[in-house]
């Protein structure tokens, strides 16, 4: 088993996600809407020692062509891991690697970690009690990924249920 591992927050975080942007943007071989999703999208949150990227392509046949492009690029493929039909590839890099996530227009899985995302930056004590689950579930699992991963799932889905509703009352008063 891998161990799980978490790093403090590096505020180098989001200048190396536009780098990181530049440069699969010109593996990539189609133009594509880029995301920074994650824990490292979030300012002052521990994460796993990855950047996590959402590109939005146009059709399933830019990202097939896309496929393509990021394997040559030095890109691992893994599929769809979650069956949330976004393909999945990883690059080891330093300081942190690169998980990379090709999704569609109107992707819901998509759409629910920018939920995550945003909610989160806008409500930084809730960032920090997730900040103490990861920590807490890190330790805990001694490298079992699903515990892990499922220790956090109930906490994810609160969150996102909470963006959806205050989201939603935000774009009803200002007519969004």
């Amino acid at each position: 088993m891998r161990p799980i591992t978490l790093v403090e927050y590096d505020p180098q975080w989001p200048l190396l996600f536009e780098s990181r942007i530049k440069a699969i943007g010109l593996v990539l071989g189609h133009a594509a809407e880029f995301h920074h999703i994650g824990s490292t999208a979030i300012a002052g949150l521990c994460a796993k020692p990855k950047l996590d990227i959402d590109a939005i392509l146009p059709s399933q046949d830019a990202r097939l062509d896309a496929t393509e492009h990021l394997k040559g690029g030095g890109f691992r493929f893994h599929g769809d891991l979650h069956g949330a039909d976004r393909w999945t590839f990883t690059r080891d890099e330093t300081p942190y690697g690169t998980r990379l996530y090709l999704c569609l227009p109107g992707n819901e899985a998509h759409r629910e970690r920018l939920l995550f995302r945003d909610y989160l930056r806008a409500h930084p004590s809730l960032a920090t009690g997730y900040a103490r689950l990861k920590e807490r579930l890190a330790e805990e699992a001694n490298g079992d990924w699903d515990h892990y991963t499922g220790g956090k799932s109930d906490f994810v889905a609160d969150i996102v249920r909470r963006a959806r509703a205050e989201f939603a009352s935000a774009e009803n008063v200002t007519g969004k």
